[in-house]
């Protein structure tokens, strides 16, 4: 520790020799940064605060019906990006500050200025915005945060426009890309179905369906056409019958009641077996509770009962035959078994026909299925691309339409509002900068450089202070020290010197003093 103090004893006498340097150094840096600190431009500032309120009551409203985007992630990204070369250069032609610029470079200093001093902070988790903007001249930031305020609400609206409008072209030239998607698949599905207009089923029965109908329509009819040839033959032997025994009245009565049971209605049976396959096909592809179905089912029993009617006036018709044939002999017993005999064939001639139809519709359904599954498959793959443009049309026209309510909605009613909380406004005093703490920091340093001087020239030009100092530096034998004796004259001009440092040192803290005063003064005359 007393080493540690031999050595800052021995430093200080060093720089003591020096005094009057670093008085001056110490003097000039003060004059010099007093006069920088009152030299610096006084700076206004202007700012004004602004809310976005993105809680509109037309979100719960619209919500499912127009498109809404996340508003608060759009004015935050706005905030980010809003100082921008390009918006500082609309600032500098909204507030007439390109006046001044007559060159390229001037106006290249002028953005990049403005690039440095405007700034844009968010007050905390709620949307509010502090914009402010510092220069020398009052009017002039009062000008350019106006304009700033401008742009910030213009570009947030444009923004939603531009995107608004962008999305409405895409989609509208993938709606005309689609339609004439969809009528190339309607063109090729129609050419399809021209070229296998007879292989096709309107029904939408697949061909192994329509050939099992076909089989039942045609076993059907053949077991029918087997009961009409019975009958056929039982008339036909009873008319041989009756022709060999001519007097057995007895006998003809049982034929034409037998005759009269044997009657058969080939037209209504036709109908209800049509209607029964009707049936069995809608089965196949409804409920019972569907109304063709229903009336299907109400069809069948009109037609049976219709059968029983007429099967009953025809068996009363043949039971009345014996009466008459008793008056009138057996001639009228021939005349109606021919007459029977005549139905039969007719009836057995129709389902003839039809079993020939069955049979032909039969071997061409057959026929047919064997390229019905490659029709099939082709008519698939066909409907299935059509259905795909169809449901991307629509889903498109459903999409512009909402594209379109969500720009008028952003357009008309306004889902961010942007509230002006603070107009544009100017400090009456400057904010900047604060001679306050400048002085303070200007003595600092006056000080600091002139102890900087007297060390740095301390150890350019040393001195020994002592005999044990310059023994341990040389490593010599000292023989002794020669001591300086001052005179009452030498002292007292000693004391001068010693006043005159005092008062140029306190002179340098008095001037900064008296600076201080001079400067309150002033900022309290001005407020």
């Amino acid at each position: 520790m007393e080493e540690l103090l031999a050595q800052l004893s021995t430093l200080a006498r060093s720089m003591w020799r020096f005094r009057w340097p670093s008085i001056l150094v110490a003097w000039s840096v003060a004059i010099v940064g007093a006069v920088g600190v009152f030299l610096i431009p006084d700076q206004y500032e202007a700012s004004s605060r602004i809310y976005v309120d993105t809680e509109s009551i037309l979100k719960p409203l619209m919500s499912g019906l127009a498109v809404q985007p996340n508003v608060d992630q759009q004015v935050m990204m706005l905030s980010r990006t809003l100082i921008s070369r390009p918006n500082v250069e609309k600032l500098v032609r909204m507030a007439d500050l390109d006046l001044k610029s007559q060159s390229k470079a001037e106006q290249e200093a002028l953005v990049a200025g403005l690039m440095d001093k405007l700034h844009i902070q968010s007050v905390g988790r709620d949307n509010l915005y502090t914009l402010s903007f510092r220069d020398s001249d009052s009017a002039k930031a009062q000008r350019v945060i106006q304009s700033f305020v401008s742009i910030f609400i213009e570009s947030s609206l444009g923004a939603s426009r531009k995107d608004s409008d962008a999305a409405k072209v895409f989609i509208n030239e993938q709606i005309k890309a689609y339609e004439n998607k969809l009528l190339e698949a309607e063109t090729r599905l129609k050419e399809f179905r021209l070229r296998n207009i007879e292989s096709l089923n309107a029904e939408g029965v697949d061909s192994v369906v329509r050939i099992g109908q076909l089989s039942d329509a045609l076993a059907a009819a053949q077991l029918q056409l087997r009961e009409a040839e019975q009958s056929r033959d039982s008339v036909r032997q009873q008319l041989i019958d009756a022709k060999s025994q001519p007097g057995n009245t007895a006998s003809m009565n049982s034929l034409l009641e037998e005759s009269a049971l044997s009657v058969a209605t080939p037209e209504i049976d036709a109908r209800i077996a049509t209607q029964r396959q009707n049936l069995d096909a809608m089965l196949q592809r409804f409920t019972e509770q569907h109304p063709d179905v229903i009336t299907t089912r109400k069809l069948l029993r009109d037609l049976e009962e219709q059968k029983k009617k007429e099967v009953r006036e025809l068996r009363k018709a043949a039971m009345a035959a014996p009466a008459v044939a008793a008056a009138n002999g057996t001639s009228l017993v021939s005349q109606e078994l021919n007459r029977l005999m005549a139905t039969s064939e007719v009836q057995v001639a129709a389902l003839r026909a039809r079993v020939a139809e069955y049979s032909a519709r039969f071997n061409n359904a057959r026929e047919a299925a064997k390229s019905a599954p490659q029709l099939e498959a082709e008519a698939s793959q066909l409907n299935r691309d059509y259905a795909v443009h169809k449901a991307n049309y629509e889903d498109l026209v459903k999409r512009r339409e909402s594209a379109s309510m969500s720009g008028e909605l952003d357009s008309t009613a306004g889902v961010a509002d942007f509230r002006l909380i603070d107009p544009p406004r100017v400090s009456p005093t400057p904010v900047s900068p604060n001679r306050f703490i400048l002085l303070p920091v200007a003595m600092l340093a006056a000080l600091a450089a002139g102890f900087l001087t007297a060390f740095i020239a301390s150890q350019l030009r040393p001195v020994f202070h002592s005999a044990a100092q310059l023994r341990t530096k040389l490593d010599l034998p000292l023989l002794g020290t020669v001591s300086l004796v001052t005179n009452p004259a030498d002292a007292r001009l000693e004391k001068v010197r010693l006043i005159k440092f005092a008062v140029s040192s306190g002179g340098l803290v008095g001037f900064f003093g008296l600076t201080m005063l001079g400067l309150a003064l002033m900022a309290a005359r001005k407020g």
